[in-house]
């Protein structure tokens, strides 16, 4: 019975660990504890579809209270942080002003949201503002459980001067850019192959238009993309009386769209400020080689002959100036011993050789 208990509790644990798993939002934080959780999605189509095209993989819902007082909290988990910044961009509205509950996170009076890595967090609540170490104490919970990585940097592209703030808006997929673009060319934009935008409302001339900035893998696949916008759009009112008129100019990677302006000389004021940072070198780098002259030449050759010269002198003498002191110092023991010395005779002199007679040894030599 006992080791049934225990497959019954192992079973249980291994049962009970993926939910703890896929479970983010505290327990508790700051006095505030749970009262309920449920898994939580999207309930409209279009929120439903961009969360989708921008990576949405799970969420929360919980509810939280504090003696009589609620606090609402959803938290999207996205792929991952760039993700999680395009949601965050999607969510966020005009009356949000910037908030340093975490590096990106906007606080009006009834909401809050809070990016942190892959993961968005959306509280609700009357008098927020009210609450701000309290939505601290949240953000730093659920950034601990956060997965970190790079955020996109095309919203630097967008030009400053009459930006309408908090209007940018990142974008991912072709539903998306068709809720946040007046002119409807999601589709061919091509996200599938590579492309990411961002969108940003600009107020010229007391009017609001719009900005599209689309980003491409290479320089070639931009201008190829921008050739066929052309055919399916009026780009820079190419065609006669056709509405609507979108004005566009590639720079390498980026394409940007103009859509609400009057002429191009209004949408100019927008499109010239929207430069790639890429740079591109056609020409590798070269050396320059100096040939020296002729008496350079052999100036140097003589000193490095003379050099090698000097350097076999030395050598020979100080070879042979230790051999000669050694063979004075330890005669028939180190150089020329007399049991290993031969000398091969012709025999054309009666007289025989003897080493001794070279070397002035005085025993015999053995053969």
């Amino acid at each position: 019975m006992y080791r049934g208990l225990l497959r019954l509790a192992a079973l249980l644990l291994i049962a009970v660990i993926p939910l703890w798993g896929q479970t983010i939002l505290p327990v508790s934080f700051h006095g505030w504890n749970e009262m309920a959780r449920e898994p939580f999605a999207p309930n409209d189509a279009q929120s439903l579809a961009a969360a989708k095209e921008y990576g949405f993989a799970s969420g929360e819902r919980a509810v939280y209270t504090r003696g009589t007082e609620t606090l609402n909290v959803v938290l999207y988990r996205m792929n991952d942080p760039s993700a999680a910044y395009g949601e965050y961009s999607y969510l966020r509205t005009p009356d949000m002003a910037r908030a340093d509950l975490t590096e990106h996170s906007s606080l009006s009076a009834n909401r809050a949201l809070m990016l942190a890595g892959n993961l968005v967090v959306d509280v609700q609540r009357e008098d927020l503002p009210k609450l701000h170490d309290e939505l601290k104490a949240l953000a730093a919970s659920v950034a601990a459980r956060a997965q970190t990585g790079l955020l996109p940097t095309l919203a630097e592209h967008l030009p400053q001067k009459d930006f309408v703030d908090r209007s940018d808006r990142y974008v991912l997929g072709p539903s998306t850019l068709n809720q946040v673009f007046p002119v409807p060319i999601g589709d061919a934009l091509g996200f599938s192959q590579g492309a990411e935008a961002e969108v940003a409302r600009y107020r010229l001339d007391g009017r609001d238009v719009t900005l599209l900035i689309a980003d491409y893998p290479t320089p070639q696949f931009a201008a190829k993309k921008f050739a066929d916008l052309q055919e399916q759009f009026n780009i820079n009112d190419s065609r006669e009386n056709a509405k609507p008129v979108l004005y566009a100019k590639r720079s390498l990677t980026l394409i940007a769209f103009v859509a609400g302006a009057d002429s191009q000389i209004e949408a100019d004021r927008l499109l010239n400020q929207v430069h790639s940072d890429t740079e591109l070198t056609w020409n590798e780098p070269t050396f320059q080689f100096t040939q020296p002259n002729i008496g350079t030449i052999v100036v140097g050759t003589i000193i490095g002959t003379g050099i090698i010269c000097l350097f076999a002198l030395v050598s020979g003498l100080a070879f042979g100036g230790v051999r000669l002191v050694v063979k004075r110092a330890l005669p028939d023991r180190v150089f020329d011993r007399s049991d290993q010395l031969q000398i091969l005779q012709l025999g054309l002199s009666s007289k025989p050789i003897n080493a001794e007679d070279f070397y002035g040894l005085t025993g015999p030599v053995k053969k």
